[in-house]
């Protein structure tokens, strides 16, 4: 017996390289001016859904990811790593999301994908540190969610069992398939690429990237020839989404304000236990917007 697994990843902006050119003046991540990496806890869900397949070789690992055309490039490093395939959704009627924008798009793709037992996503993405997505698509499709999870410990026919980690320890639960699980950063780390899927999925296209005049002539034809090399891209007609509950216009949460914050070790100053002290360096911390 197989399940048919799909992981929702994102490529997001390297947070550790956050700069004074990190946000647009609309208050959205200027991604051009950042590195971009595999979102940390999603490699974790992965290494889950990989693990799965392990125990059933006949599952199938699929990933969901939504973003410009370059984002691909989070399919493929799955796919190095034991996923099968992949979906982009790219459009620019998709930029500029929030957390409910996103899980519309990602809902209505879902839904275009097909059958489906257990969808997978890291805990949060660090660029927003929200962990809403994952629960807004299992409301969206109407699902049952296991959140914080660190281990499938079992699945038995339509049932899974996990380990989640919450405040205060951990506990089991057990669940009805469909489902989906989001995943802790404690999880199992991702295993790494494997040399042998570098080789075979290197060429793995978007039919944006085949077009693409900066990538060798030779595409196209490996591509025809090659059909598990074509990554399947969709926009918002595609998925037969509605423009007005996309991007921008699907997003009711706006950023009034960006601040870079620098800290610097300009002085010291030292503090008794008495009442008095301890209420100045919260008073201090505080103006220095070191917490708040």
């Amino acid at each position: 017996m197989g399940y048919k697994i799909v992981v929702l990843a994102k490529q997001v902006p390297d947070t550790r390289n956050v700069g004074k050119d990190a946000m647009t003046p609309e208050g959205t991540v200027n991604r051009a001016a950042l590195p971009a990496i595999f979102n940390p806890e999603d490699l974790n869900a992965l290494e889950q859904a990989l693990q799965i397949k392990d125990r059933f070789p006949d599952s199938t690992v699929s990933v969901l990811t939504m973003g410009p055309a370059r984002a691909a490039e989070v399919i493929r490093e799955a796919m190095y790593r034991g996923a099968d395939g992949g979906y982009l959704l790219s459009d620019r009627a998709f930029a500029g999301a929030d957390t409910l924008a996103t899980s519309y798009a990602l809902a209505t793709a879902i839904k275009k994908i097909g059958a489906f037992d257990i969808i997978m996503c890291g805990r949060q993405a660090i660029d927003g540190d929200t962990a809403q997505v994952g629960p807004q698509v299992a409301e969206k499709l109407g699902l049952g969610q296991i959140t914080y999870a660190e281990k499938i410990e079992k699945i038995e026919g339509k049932k899974i069992t996990v380990k989640r980690h919450i405040d205060g320890g951990v506990e089991t639960v057990e669940g009805p398939l469909p489902m989906v699980i989001t995943v802790n950063g404690s999880a199992d780390a991702c295993r790494p690429r494997n040399a042998k899927r570098v080789q075979k999925y290197k060429y793995a296209l978007t039919p944006s990237e085949a077009k693409d005049p900066n990538n060798a002539p030779k595409y196209p034809e490996i591509l025809k020839t090659r059909d598990y090399l074509n990554i399947t891209e969709w926009g918002v007609a595609d998925v037969d989404g509605d423009v007005k509950q996309c991007g921008l216009s699907g997003s009711p949460t706006k950023v009034k304000n960006v601040q870079n914050i620098v800290f610097q070790a300009k002085e010291s100053k030292t503090f008794t236990d008495s009442d008095a002290d301890i209420e100045n360096l919260i008073v201090d911390l505080l103006n220095n917007k070191i917490i708040g």
